[in-house]
């Protein structure tokens, strides 16, 4: 479904991508793993088109999205939900939610999509109301996904969902991800919580400093030594 080829990323002289190559089987969960500053979030910004200074192909059901801008990107299914959230404290959960559909047009689905979101996160339902700025950091993430979804992504990207939240909500985010994949959406996640996301993902992908250098299945990967230096940046 996707193709990343050969991807390099650099912000002037500093280089953040060296030559990235990762693939997402459709209907699959991926994980991008990795210690601070390792070049995760340049990875999701590349392939979303929300930077770019960047070369190589990135091939999306087989059309190369390399240059095209962040909106068209979204057009063609693949959406991503950002470190930090990014929702709009200022409106209220329901008006974030419609904004998550702007790119449709289709009225009576967008309702249908909007009950699906609720049924995932019964908590935004009672918080329809409330502006966003005033939701625990949770419920905003929570929220950033279910605007996601509004999209009707094909593909998703997560950046660091678990980022800031207490054991419990992790666990509770990470049980929707795996439902939202089995309800058919294809997942890339990017997370530091190296353990979580290999628990929930079928392949995995381990960066460190702007290349990969461990690659495979996610249960392989799950207490080997290796990885353990590579999350932890050392050589």
């Amino acid at each position: 479904m996707l193709k990343v080829e050969h991807l390099k990323l650099s912000y002037g002289a500093i280089k953040a991508l060296h030559d990235i190559n990762l693939q997402v089987a459709r209907g699959s969960i991926v994980t991008l793993i990795g210690a601070n500053g390792a070049g995760k979030s340049s990875v999701l910004h590349s392939i979303s088109g929300t930077v770019n200074n960047k070369q190589g192909n990135i091939l999306l059901d087989g059309v190369n999205i390399n240059h095209l801008k962040a909106h068209k990107i979204v057009e063609r299914g693949l959406v991503h939900v950002p470190e930090g959230r990014h929702i709009f404290t200022s409106m209220t959960v329901k008006d974030n939610l419609k904004m998550g559909a702007y790119i449709r047009s289709d009225e009576a689905q967008i309702k249908l999509d909007m009950k699906h979101v609720y049924d995932l996160f019964p908590r935004l339902y009672e918080r329809r109301r409330q502006m966003a700025g005033t939701l625990s950091g949770g419920e905003q993430q929570m929220l950033a996904i279910g605007r996601a979804l509004m999209a009707k992504p094909k593909l998703l990207m997560l950046d660091e969902p678990s980022m800031g939240l207490a054991p419990l909500l992790v666990k509770e985010i990470f049980n929707i991800i795996k439902d939202i994949n089995k309800l058919g959406t294809t997942i890339l996640l990017v997370e530091q919580n190296a353990n979580m996301a290999l628990s929930v993902a079928d392949y995995a992908y381990v960066l460190e400093v702007g290349n990969i250098t461990y690659e495979g299945k996610a249960e392989n990967l799950l207490g080997n030594s290796n990885l353990k230096k590579a999350y932890l940046g050392k050589a």
